[in-house]
């Protein structure tokens, strides 16, 4: 895959184009939770999984009343490593936001009556901001599965908000979040390429790999 003719293309994607793709397949979200929930896998209970970016995760750390370690906020992403006799092990190449017990997301919270919220919804990454949708170029992630539906480049997944009606202002803003995100996600996926440098990891440990180079899952460096 050539990760620079595809940045060209998130570059030159069309907002107006965007949002009447948006608007076409119609969305409003209704604060189900499903997109910020664990949900249940072929295999059993699966934790929720959104990437997030080393600078999204940085803010996120003092998006709450008090700093939070970069632990509380993300943790590597669990797809290529193995599972060892001390735990997942190997490389990863990205970042999740970090789950609670129930393999929900952190940051979310239920009132009484089962609404649900964001915790950090002014700071909350780009592909939370953007879900349910997705935009087809090579080197963007699908999120929560195959699509559902589709426009253009424009994708859509699973969601009980889909095909409701969406105002223009609000599709716009939708699109401008989704090219904003396709951009990022190439630029954080050519700057992983640059800067991979195998690590030879031993039991129990795992490295990250994002755009900054090879991390712990602490977030500090490998030297």
């Amino acid at each position: 895959m050539d990760l620079d003719a595809e940045l060209d293309r998130a570059r030159d994607l069309d907002v107006s184009e965007l949002a009447d793709a948006i608007e076409s397949i119609g969305f409003e979200c209704t604060r189900c939770g499903a997109c910020c929930k664990g949900y249940e896998g072929d295999d059993g209970p699966e934790p929720h999984t959104a990437t997030v970016f080393p600078d999204e995760v940085r803010a996120l750390q003092e998006a709450g009343p008090e700093p939070m370690e970069w632990r509380d906020v993300a943790r590597p992403m669990p797809y290529g490593l193995a599972e060892g006799d001390d735990g997942p092990e190997g490389e990863t190449f990205e970042w999740a936001l970090q789950t609670s017990a129930c393999g929900d997301c952190r940051f979310y919270e239920e009132d009484d009556d089962g609404q649900g919220a964001c915790q950090v919804h002014e700071d909350r990454p780009l592909i939370c901001e953007t879900y349910p949708f997705s935009v087809a170029l090579g080197g963007t992630s699908q999120p929560m599965g195959e699509a559902v539906d589709e426009e253009g480049v424009v994708r859509a997944h699973e969601c009980e908000g889909l095909g409701r009606d969406i105002s223009r202002e609000d599709a716009e803003e939708l699109a401008r979040a989704l090219k904003e995100r396709a951009v990022r996600e190439l630029r954080e996926a050519r700057g992983v390429t640059e800067a991979y440098e195998p690590v030879e990891t031993g039991p129990g440990e795992v490295v990250v790999h994002d755009s900054e180079g090879a991390k712990r899952p602490d977030g500090t460096r490998v030297q």
